[in-house]
């Protein structure tokens, strides 16, 4: 999501969706959803993408000594929402670098084309020794292309 053109993303663009029906406390005074209730749903999105992926997320960080950090969260609106609409909340893998996972969330109306918001989130995979980067692992590159449909090649 870079300077490139940007090319703004539709349901067939995801395999994964998260339903969600917007509470009152998501609201803010001018009645529609407070911005920062996207990331949360974002992250919401990206963990359950993850695991519907495969990646027994926990387990993995246990056995690996190495978890994910957010390191960029990104959030551009199209659309207001607003108390009790039905929403989806996408999610798709855009990137996947020597050490990080780039995400691709979308906010749509339920069962409709209608995008609300999308945006980027950026996981890097750290050591939690050390707390210095570590390389993405070759089984959950794997197993993100294969749900994706897609190769995620090692740079």
């Amino acid at each position: 999501m870079d300077g490139a053109a940007k090319h703004l993303p539709t349901r067939a663009d995801f395999r994964f969706f998260l339903a969600h029906r917007v509470r009152y406390v998501e609201l803010d005074t001018q009645g529609i959803v407070f911005n920062a209730h996207y990331l949360t749903w974002y992250d919401e999105a990206v963990s359950d993408y993850i695991r519907a992926a495969g990646w027994d997320y926990q387990a993995e960080v246990k056995r690996m000594g190495a978890d994910f950090h957010v390191v960029r969260g990104l959030v551009e609106y199209r659309l207001p929402l607003g108390r009790k609409d039905e929403i989806e909340i996408g999610a798709r893998t855009t990137r996947i670098g020597r050490t990080s996972i780039a995400f691709q969330p979308a906010v749509f109306r339920a069962e409709q084309e209608t995008l609300h918001a999308t945006g980027e989130i950026v996981w890097v995979l750290t050591d939690q020794a050390t707390r210095r980067p570590v390389p993405i692992p070759d089984s959950l590159r794997a197993m993100l292309g294969a749900f994706e449909g897609r190769d995620f090649p090692a740079p």
